[in-house]
């Protein structure tokens, strides 16, 4: 399974990103960054489902522009941004609800998470807090959580910040410590925004390994 179109509860289509391994018992909504579903998610996606996951990553750029999938160049991050601001939260988050709903179906209703990048790991936090689908949520350098933060999660919540990330100083991270003590929260000594992104010039292989082993043995915690 490759693309599928998936329609949300409040009547939008949209196209997801599928991976079914044969047997899978538990599933991962995988969110996009900026970028649209291009070639970096659907790298993340391959290796979620390599681990046994089902896997649906949902095109949330296609409320307003559709097949987006971008690069990592000053013109595909301005353009990214621009697409961005003019997606609506509300039906980001309808988006998500329908691929939580294919998720439950491809997993026969065993528990799901759900794991994002960049203003993913943002989404990733509000489907912990705005709804009831997810086990568990890992949250990579999301820059929007900590004007969220005092919302509590309704499932267990890990993130993954770098210290050099200009887009989200550390300050913000304290914020999101004191609010919400029950977060696992890592910081990566001299990590960059997008430090887990092997397509980016801010790309730490080692600090991806080791977010990557981290949100792994979170989501078998959680989810098994």
């Amino acid at each position: 399974m490759t693309d599928e179109t998936l329609v949300a509860p409040d009547g939008h289509t949209l196209a997801a990103h599928v991976l079914a391994p044969p047997g899978a018992r538990h599933g991962l909504v995988v969110v996009q960054e900026i970028f649209g579903v291009n070639s970096h998610i659907r790298n993340v996606c391959a290796r979620f489902a390599a681990r046994g996951y089902a896997v649906v990553a949902p095109a949330l750029f296609d409320r307003v522009e559709r097949g987006v999938s971008l690069g990592y160049t000053a013109e595909d991050v301005a353009r990214g941004r621009e697409l961005r601001g003019r997606v609506e939260d509300r039906g980001t988050m309808s988006d998500i609800d329908a691929a939580a709903a294919r998720l439950s179906a491809l997993v026969g209703g065993g528990r799901i998470g759900i794991v994002g990048y960049c203003w993913g790991g943002t989404v990733s936090w509000w489907g912990a807090t705005k709804t009831r689908h997810f086990a568990a949520a890992s949250c990579w350098y999301g820059g929007g959580i900590a004007a969220t933060r005092e919302a509590a999660p309704h499932c267990p919540v890990q993130m993954h910040f770098g210290e050099l990330d200009t887009s989200i100083p550390m300050t913000d991270v304290e914020a999101i410590r004191d609010a919400r003590p029950e977060v696992e929260i890592y910081v990566y000594d001299g990590a960059q925004h997008g430090f887990g992104c092997d397509e980016r010039g801010s790309y730490s292989a080692p600090d991806a390994k080791l977010a990557q082993e981290r949100t792994l043995e979170f989501f078998a915690r959680h989810l098994a």
